[in-house]
Parts: structure tokens; C-alpha cells; sequence
């Protein structure tokens, strides 16, 4: 059986969705864009900015349910324009350590609320 999360710590959005599934030794986190988490406005027009609040956000919602981002197994980030791809990585490289989870990136035509970046994630929930 599933079981679902939905963060007191994010935005709370009236979207029906979870934040995080768990299912059996398996993790999955719905898309995580840079918002505040007081009114679910986009920190800034940066996506620098908005990546940092990204990772921040992802990096709350594992806390609340005892994970980091060494339990990562796969993230998948969408971008609206691959000319910031290297902003991205910058940002996300101070986030994760070595291995790296596998990752994708992917240009998409938009994202919620006219964000630049979105991640989600799959994660390994017991120790190798």
C-alpha cells in the first residue's frame, strides 16, 4: 500500500496532489518549483534564484519525512530555456554530492506560475 505526504512546511496548494509517495522501498516527490512557501509566489524572476528555492523546498520536504538528497536515485529537472542550463547546474551541484543521482533534463513550453525550473524525484527509502 501507498503512502502519501503532504507538507505543512510547502505552499499549500489546492491542487489535488501529494507531495511525496512512498511505495514499498521507493520514494517519488511531485514537481517542486521555487516558490515561497508563505504565499506559493515565485521567489524571483531569476532562475538562479528560483533553482535555489527549488532545492531548499525539496530539501524541506525529505527532512519532514527523514530523507536527504543522499537517498536520491533520480531527479528530473525541466527547464523553459536551455540557455540556462549552466545556472541550473551550478545550483544544483552545491545541493547534491558525489555519486550524483542519474538525471534528466528536459526543455519544456511552460511550468507552473511562469517558473524557469522544476525537479522531481525518485529516492531509495532504506539503506543499500
Amino acid at each position: 500500500m501507498a503512502k502519501h505526504h503532504f507538507s505543512p512546511n510547502l505552499h499549500q496548494s489546492t491542487a489535488p496532489f501529494s507531495h511525496f509517495v512512498q511505495h514499498g522501498d521507493t520514494g517519488y516527490t511531485a514537481g517542486i518549483i521555487g516558490q515561497r512557501t508563505d504565499d506559493g509566489t515565485l521567489v524571483s524572476d531569476d532562475v538562479a534564484e528560483q533553482c535555489e528555492a527549488m532545492m531548499k523546498n525539496l530539501e524541506t520536504l525529505l527532512g519532514e519525512i527523514e530523507l536527504n538528497t543522499s537517498n536520491l536515485l533520480r531527479t528530473t529537472i525541466y527547464l523553459t530555456d536551455y540557455k540556462d542550463f549552466a545556472a541550473i547546474n551550478a545550483v544544483y551541484a552545491k545541493h547534491l554530492e558525489a555519486p550524483y543521482p542519474v538525471r534528466t533534463t528536459i526543455q519544456v513550453a511552460a511550468l507552473p506560475l511562469g517558473a524557469k525550473v522544476q525537479i522531481d524525484t525518485v529516492l531509495r527509502l532504506q539503506n543499500a
